[in-house]
């Protein structure tokens, strides 16, 4: 009897030592299978976030060097000058655009070409004449902002020889000797400097002896060529264009008396969709650095 009851005894303890053994192996295995799990979520998680993480800086990296590679937009500003002003306009613009997101444009021809070509359309936003002809008459067709108009500069006429030659001109009515064969100038009906010309030589009385012997040029320029290549006797032209030749010499400086004074008026074109920046350049030409580049090629800035 205590032989079967022991043995029952020890079968229950045996069994029940099993099924405890049983159950810790699973607890274990459960949470040896949840800690891989967990760790498998930690570790897909961390591997995302690192990947969004490098992405969204990646992206960022981009959009900052697109940013810093695409080209600011650059405003365009053209100007359309008188041909004597070729060499101050060209350094103006330079110092202009420094600092400044605009870009100048311009474009040199006599002031009768430019009259025509803003007549006609052309894109123009500003314009500086050599004369207040041209300018009156586009300010008469409405061309212009008359607002905008203002006076800029003041020139002088003078007589130039090539560098070679060993004329002397000690007054303008020398021009009637007979040695004396061709005289450049500007074209005398459109041309500024032509104009200025003609009306000092028939405010001096010489004009109807003279007028056989002159060569009409396309604009002051191209009367500074003839005279430099020799082709005439003298040329006519601006004392700013003369002073930038080093292949002739000024031999007589016009009386201011002898001729309208020499004006360069300037002024917005109408309709352009530039006004803002050409009523800035305009400003600008009145500003003292701007002074002092007008001086250098010999011109004198209107207060």
């Amino acid at each position: 009897m205590q032989w079967t009851v022991s043995r029952n005894r020890n079968k229950r303890e045996t069994e029940f030592s099993r099924k405890n053994s049983v159950s810790w192996r699973e607890s274990r295995k459960y949470f040896t299978l949840r800690r891989i799990v967990v760790r498998a979520i930690v570790t897909r998680v961390f591997v995302l976030v690192s990947m969004c993480t490098v992405a969204g800086c990646t992206n960022q990296r981009q959009e900052r060097e697109q940013t810093e590679t695409e080209p600011k937009r650059v405003a365009e500003l053209t100007v359309f000058a008188a041909t004597s002003l070729t060499d101050a306009i060209t350094d103006i613009s330079k110092s202009f655009e420094s600092g400044r997101s605009v870009k100048v444009y311009a474009n040199f021809a006599g002031s009768q070409t430019l009259q025509v070509q803003i007549e006609r359309g052309a894109p123009a936003d500003l314009f500086i004449s050599a004369s207040p002809i041209q300018m009156d008459a586009l300010e008469e067709k409405g061309a212009i902002n008359e607002s905008s108009r203002r006076d800029v500069l003041r020139n002088s006429l003078v007589l130039v020889a090539p560098i070679r030659v060993s004329h002397q001109i000690k007054n303008l009515e020398e021009l009637t000797n007979s040695r004396i064969r061709r005289i450049a100038i500007g074209e005398p009906n459109s041309v500024p400097a032509g104009i200025y010309g003609a009306e000092a030589l028939n405010r001096l009385g010489i004009w109807s002896e003279v007028e056989p012997k002159l060569i009409p040029g396309a604009d002051v320029r191209a009367v500074l060529a003839y005279t430099e290549a020799g082709e005439v006797d003298f040329g006519i032209v601006y004392k700013t264009d003369a002073s930038l030749s080093e292949k002739v010499r000024i031999v007589y400086e016009f009386p201011t008396s002898s001729h309208s004074p020499i004006l360069y008026p300037a002024a917005v074109v109408r309709g352009t969709k530039r006004e803002d920046i050409a009523r800035s350049f305009l400003l600008y030409l009145k500003t003292p650095e701007v002074k002092l580049v007008f001086e250098k090629y010999g011109f004198s800035v209107v207060k």
